[in-house]
């Protein structure tokens, strides 16, 4: 498989192994960068991370992690007192956003090309600490945090800005 990177000069090239180890290694911040919206072609490592996250597999691992968190959620507050060995999640907006939560879900496991910059936000959820998922006084609400991941990835969208 080949990715395209924008630059100078406009290059395609085959995804080599060393790139591919690399976008393994650093891919929570290259998901952050996707997140925050630098365009997937603009570097290779960027490029390889972004065809990675957008595989309906990947998607689909996403989207049993968040079936997980849910789960927790509710065990969480079903029994408030029983102590986790796991970073503390906010159980209770968790719970109440669910529809949101299913409804990113859905997208991510559906058969249709998404948007990098939509996997990416529904990962960066997920494994950042400071997100509203873990983060009470996060500048963000889970709800825009899940409306924003969940309009990336509709797939009516170009997956591609400007095209």
């Amino acid at each position: 498989m080949s990715i395209l990177v924008f630059g100078d000069p406009l290059v395609i090239r085959p995804r080599r192994l060393m790139d591919r180890v690399l976008a393994r290694a650093f891919g929570a911040s290259l998901d952050s960068e996707l997140a925050a919206g630098r365009a997937p072609e603009s570097t290779v490592l960027r490029a390889v991370r972004a065809v990675d996250i957008v595989s309906l597999r990947s998607r689909q691992t996403l989207a049993r992690n968040w079936d997980h968190l849910l789960r927790v959620a509710h065990h969480a507050q079903a029994s408030p007192r029983t102590p986790t060995r796991t970073l503390p999640v906010c159980a209770d907006r968790i719970a109440g956003a669910e529809p949101a939560i299913r409804e990113l879900m859905a997208r991510l496991s559906a058969p249709l090309p998404v948007r990098a910059r939509g996997a990416a936000l529904a990962s960066v959820l997920l494994t950042d600490a400071t997100s509203p998922v873990y983060n009470r006084n996060s500048r963000v609400t889970l709800a825009d945090a899940l409306a924003a991941a969940i309009s990336e990835l509709d797939p009516a969208r170009p997956l591609i800005d400007g095209a």
